[in-house]
């Protein structure tokens, strides 16, 4: 009994030893007291020191680590003094004290087990400016950073900047193995002045030589070299090596294609290129939906095969089901089927072949139903990254009944349309313009009117901060040529629906036609104007509102001519943002127009335009 009563009193004072030298270690660990002081620093170069410094930012993070917080201090002195320079600052003090300790004095084999308090003192003095700012060889058209310049501040970032403009220059007449040969950077303390040269070493002329491709699994080699257009034998240009790449993939059919240029010249100074490519899954499907309170639910999806015959040929199969429950249209339908081949006949074209059909009816004013089917071949370019522009030649067939008889329409067309597109999201943009502009002559036959159809889409995107983007679209369209009667209904315009009026139900607003005594049919008209401007606000990082109007005019002759109408309407709208899109969520009220019929709700993927 006696040696358990000790042994209990062992084990009990060992407990107790243990948990006060926990408590006694965590307390000891913390940081009690931190310090930053920046005599003579302005609120901005405070602000880069503060971002550049591991102390700030682990206290900041709440860390007690006494190693964290010792290779912290340690690391400073290097970051602030670079941050200094940076800035222009290159006679600066950095001090950091542990518990009163410089902490460059403190040999990694003594660093201190706990650590109370950390005081960082930087002292910029004064900042220096270029007494003379220079570079040579220079290559012509090179566009140097307007920082590096005499009598400038003389900051590093912008000798860096400098040296670096300065190889893109010689780099982009050709001279693709350029380089810094070396730097003379003078610092005068006393005048606080740089004197900075950069030498450069251009080495020779070059040209392209041959394309390494490797990575490809189904893609015929021949085909992918076409795709590519390596400009084997031109003068180096660092712009056309990236076009090899955007070219890949803007086919769709490669994850990644990557291009490197060869450590060493071949014979001749020719430069050659690896090209290193990744396959994407030969297949892909997606759906989408939108519903509104008039409309009804409109459901679409797509299949796609990227790589056909093992030349990039993409086939999409498209189809949507509309109006599922709408309330002045009944169940519509869309099926398309295209087939696009790049590289052809050019490399920056490809051509396509597209076959569609569909079906729309309408209960405005008395049941109309109109079947269209149509063929076309045509030709897509690239011009740059944000131009495009299509061509091509279509047959196209329309049926319109309703209770007065059938109407046939027929009619070859060559629409011709040209985008301009520089928007940073396609699904979310918070920047950016897009023009969509569209002429398409028609040739009818039978009692189909002959003429054309010019239309435009303009949206501009303007964010202010982080919160807050302004959002304006215009729409404008006109048939020239024929009447009213002899103009094919694909080409005519309606207004009102989420596209174009929110707040009026889906083309409500078109052209009163009377077929007969008693048959009274909405037609599209000949003209039609848009116009819509959002406010989008984002509330927290998911959760965004929107306050929209829109207004649209639609007439019964061209340029605007004759009888016409306007519609408007206002609302405001959720947005939820995921990682395929924003989910959007509107409501609109009618605010103008005979054609409002109480609020309208919208349901969908991605900003209304």
């Amino acid at each position: 009994m006696q040696i358990s009563r000790q042994g209990f009193r062992l084990n009990k004072g060992i407990a107790q030893a243990c948990v006060s030298l926990l408590l006694t270690a965590g307390f000891a660990q913390a940081l009690d007291k931190f310090e930053f002081v920046t005599p003579g620093a302005n609120e901005d170069l405070r602000g880069s020191l503060l971002a550049a410094s591991l102390v700030a930012q682990a206290d900041g993070d709440g860390t007690s680590d006494a190693q964290t917080l010792y290779a912290a201090a340690r690391a400073d002195y290097g970051r602030l003094i670079g941050a200094l320079y940076a800035e222009g600052y290159y006679s600066g003090l950095v001090n950091i004290l542990i518990d009163g300790k410089e902490a460059g004095d403190i040999a990694p084999l003594d660093a201190p087990p706990t650590i109370r308090d950390i005081t960082v003192s930087v002292t910029p003095g004064p900042r220096f400016t270029f007494s003379r700012a220079r570079m040579k060889p220079y290559a012509k058209g090179t566009n140097l950073p307007p920082l590096y310049g005499d009598t400038k501040p003389a900051l590093s970032s912008a000798i860096v900047d400098a040296a670096t403009a300065g190889v893109e220059g010689w780099r982009n007449i050709g001279h693709a193995k350029a380089d810094i040969a070396g730097k003379k950077i003078i610092a005068d303390h006393r005048r606080a002045t740089i004197d900075s040269e950069i030498l450069l070493e251009p080495g020779p002329r070059v040209t392209f030589g041959s394309l390494n491709m490797q990575g490809y699994e189904r893609m015929d080699p021949a085909r992918l070299a076409r795709i590519a257009g390596f400009p084997t034998g031109e003068v180096f240009d660092p712009k056309k090596l990236d076009k090899v790449a955007k070219r890949l993939r803007r086919t769709g059919v490669f994850r990644s294609a990557a291009v490197t240029e060869a450590e060493n010249l071949g014979p001749g100074d020719t430069l050659d290129v690896d090209l290193t490519v990744v396959e994407e899954e030969l297949r892909r499907f997606g759906v989408g939906a939108e519903i509104s309170s008039s409309d009804g639910l409109n459901l679409s999806g797509y299949w796609l095969h990227r790589n056909l015959l093992g030349g990039a040929e993409r086939l999409r199969v498209d189809g949507a089901i509309d109006n599922i429950g709408g309330q002045d249209s009944q169940l519509g339908y869309q099926l398309g089927v295209r087939i696009d081949r790049p590289a052809t006949p050019v490399t920056d074209a490809s051509a396509f072949i597209e076959a569609r059909a569909s079906r729309s009816e309408q209960t405005q004013l008395t049941d109309l139903t109109l079947d269209s089917l149509s063929l076309s071949f045509g030709l897509t370019r690239v011009f740059s990254d944000h131009l495009s522009a299509e061509a091509g030649i279509s047959y196209i067939d329309e049926t319109a009944r309703d209770a007065a008889g059938d109407r046939r329409f027929s009619n070859l067309a060559l629409p011709i349309s040209v985008v301009w597109d520089s928007r940073d999201n396609l699904l979310d943009t918070r920047k950016g313009y897009y023009l969509d502009t569209g002429l398409t002559p028609f040739l009818g036959f039978s009692s189909t009117g002959s003429g054309a159809q010019v239309k435009a889409d303009a949206r501009a995107y303007r964010a202010f901060g982080d919160r807050i983007v302004l959002a304006g679209r215009l729409q404008f369209g006109t048939v020239f040529g024929p009447d009213l009667a002899e103009t094919p209904p694909g080409y005519l315009f309606y207004s009102g629906g989420g596209g174009t009026v929110r707040g009026h139900p889906f083309q409500s607003l078109g052209v009163p036609i009377t077929r007969s005594p008693t048959v009274t049919i909405l037609s599209g008209g000949m003209s039609f104007a848009g116009f819509s401007g959002e406010i989008r606000a984002a509330i927290t990082d998911n959760i965004g509102a929107v306050a929209f109007y829109d207004t649209g005019y639609v007439s019964d002759e061209d340029l605007f001519g004759g009888n016409g109408e306007w519609q408007a309407g206002a609302g405001l709208g959720l947005r939820y943002k995921t990682g395929f899109g924003p989910i959007r969520l509107d409501i609109g009220l009618p605010v103008s127009g005979t054609t409002g019929d109480g609020a309208q709700i919208y349901v969908g993927i991605g900003q209304a335009f």
